[in-house]
């Protein structure tokens, strides 16, 4: 199989220890592929470029029987409704709020979320991204009695 972009392999963005050890198929069509390439193209491959180090992709494609396995939501843009949905995090060179800056700051979206973490560095960047629509919309999540919550961010 072919690669999503230049520094993503299909192998990487289909890649789930969960569905590894429970045998779920995590394969995407062709619309969910054409909207995997088009995050990496949009969104990943800018940032990548900017960063100049290795970005961990900790979850990208979720078939809809991986999703639920792993308490995703419903409505998850990682998902097989669209694939066009990424968690990263920063490997050297660069730390988690700078990938979040650098997104939030320079690149179109439909989402990007400050994944809990504290303050100052997220636990890990989430991004999605449309062929139409974007909306630029900038969350925060964080747990509210065990539950997660998303607000408006705010500096």
């Amino acid at each position: 199989m072919e690669n999503i972009s230049k520094h993503i392999s299909y192998k990487e963005a289909t890649f789930s220890n969960t569905a590894k050890a429970r045998k779920i198929d995590n394969t995407p069509n062709d619309i969910q592929l054409s909207n995997m390439k088009l995050l990496a193209e949009k969104v990943f491959e800018p940032l990548r470029e900017k960063i100049d180090n290795p970005i961990r992709i900790s979850s990208f494609f979720r078939s809809i029987a991986l999703n639920k396995a792993i308490g995703g939501s419903s409505t998850s843009q990682h998902t097989a409704t669209n694939g066009a949905a990424m968690d990263l995090q920063a490997i050297k060179g660069a730390t988690n709020r700078d990938i979040f800056d650098y997104i939030k700051d320079n690149l179109t979206v439909d989402q990007l979320i400050y994944e809990f973490g504290d303050s100052q560095i997220p636990a890990w960047v989430h991004v999605s991204y449309k062929k139409e629509g974007n909306r630029n919309q900038i969350l925060r999540a964080i747990k509210v009695n065990g539950k997660t919550k998303y607000i408006k961010w705010e500096e």
